[in-house]
């Protein structure tokens, strides 16, 4: 049992963050059948997501979404690279204060690629 402070609670100002990630999304969607790859892929995305940035809520951006399905069902690429907004949300009736928003950061070549806190 641990003898620190009682309650370790953050503002909700330092839980607003952005981060770029890069999901291998091969492993995920491996052995998975042609027709359900690029929706387990979608899948993936949210589960990472979710992981990473500790909300239910995760939106994913129309951008990101096109881009997986732009080769088909089938065809998902082995890797990519999103951005994670962890926002604030502006609805009163939701029941999570925070939201996460999942983009798509266009990139050449995944090597050498760290996670990175993006200064907004």
């Amino acid at each position: 049992m641990s003898k620190g402070k009682a309650n370790n609670k953050r503002s909700a100002l330092a839980e607003v963050v952005t981060r770029e990630y890069t999901i291998h999304l091969h492993k995920r969607v491996f052995g998975v059948g042609f027709k359900h790859r690029t929706p387990r892929a979608i899948k993936a995305v949210r589960q990472f997501a979710e992981k990473a940035m500790g909300t239910k809520d995760i939106r994913i951006d129309s951008q990101l979404n096109k881009t997986l399905w732009a080769r088909g069902v089938k065809s998902v690429p082995h890797r990519i690279r999103v951005r994670l907004s962890r926002r604030r949300n502006d609805s009163e009736d939701s029941a999570e204060k925070l939201y996460t928003l999942v983009t798509y950061v266009p990139v050449a070549d995944f090597k050498g690629l760290q996670t990175q806190t993006v200064d907004e």
